[in-house]
């Protein structure tokens, strides 16, 4: 049962007032076919945020330990959530959303990993491997604020104003992901999040440390 678009019809007025969201750019996603949705990743609502980008449905890999607790593994399950081991099964992850994108649907891929309220941080190479794989434009989007809305760790709460910043398609062929090609399209999209990140700054730091 595909529980999306109830839980997406509770969550999306609720996050857009909360959090006062304003998104930019959001025209630039594709209306259909395949895409690959990726952003930087400094708080666990980030799947949320990113959400509300796109009235598409959005199905994010997720980290296969989730997917070990019953009533947890139904509900990733329902949202439509790839699950991925990490450091193991990088290929059968690029399979799994490769699949997802046939079906001309949108995947949503947090490339830092692990989120942490430092955007100077690598960006990995799946969602470039994903989108080559494919054949699916890359759109790189910024998450501005997020960080002060539930914080990774101490699990804080704040109800910061979050902008959401959509760039441009990055246009990609279906090719072989090939570590070569995997990084040549991973540097684009990095410099592509730093052009949208200049007006913006690093996270509040100060905020997150106390």
């Amino acid at each position: 049962m595909n529980l999306y678009p109830a839980v997406d019809r509770l969550t999306r007025g609720l996050m857009m007032r909360a959090y006062k969201i304003r998104i930019l750019g959001g025209e630039r996603i594709p209306a259909g076919g395949p895409v690959v949705l990726a952003s930087n990743h400094e708080s666990i609502l980030d799947p949320w945020f990113l959400g509300t980008a796109t009235p598409r449905q959005v199905h994010y890999l997720t980290k296969a330990e989730l997917f070990h607790y019953p009533v947890l593994k139904q509900i990733l399950e329902g949202l439509g959530c790839i699950p991925v081991r990490r450091g193991s099964d990088q290929g059968e992850a690029v399979d799994r959303g490769a699949e997802v994108l046939g079906r001309g649907e949108v995947v949503g891929i947090f490339p830092q990993g692990t989120c942490l309220p430092h955007r100077s941080r690598p960006f990995r190479r799946g969602a470039a491997r994903l989108a080559l794989a494919a054949g699916a434009p890359l759109v790189p989007v910024l998450l501005v604020g997020t960080e002060r809305s539930i914080q990774p760790r101490t699990h804080r709460i704040g109800f910061p104003q979050v902008t959401i910043v959509v760039g441009d398609p990055l246009h990609v062929e279906s090719q072989e992901p090939t570590r070569e090609a995997a990084a040549e399209l991973t540097e684009q999209f990095e410099q592509a999040i730093a052009a949208l990140r200049e007006p913006y700054g690093e996270p509040d730091h100060a905020w997150y440390e106390e």
